[in-house]
């Protein structure tokens, strides 16, 4: 367990303080549960859209098949 100071916006944290007493109750450690879970839903967001652009420039480049090259756009071509 390690110990995070931060601030913000009164009107966020009163938000946020609300929504994790109705999420886990107002039991104790309601509010470091609902750090952590926002935490790690927020990296893992960032790595998903990180993973993501890398996917689209791969893609934006051409695949090689075997000395064959399809673009995007060939890809998805309709005919």
């Amino acid at each position: 367990m390690v110990t995070i100071t931060i601030n913000v916006n009164e009107a966020v944290a009163k938000k946020f303080r609300e929504t994790a007493a109705a999420t886990f109750g107002k039991t104790k450690g309601y509010l470091g549960r609902a750090v952590s879970e926002a935490l790690f839903t927020w990296v893992n967001l960032k790595r998903e859209k990180k993973e993501s652009a890398h996917m689209l420039e791969i893609l934006e480049e051409g695949l090689d098949l075997g000395g064959v090259t399809f673009s995007r756009e060939q890809l998805h071509a309709r005919r």
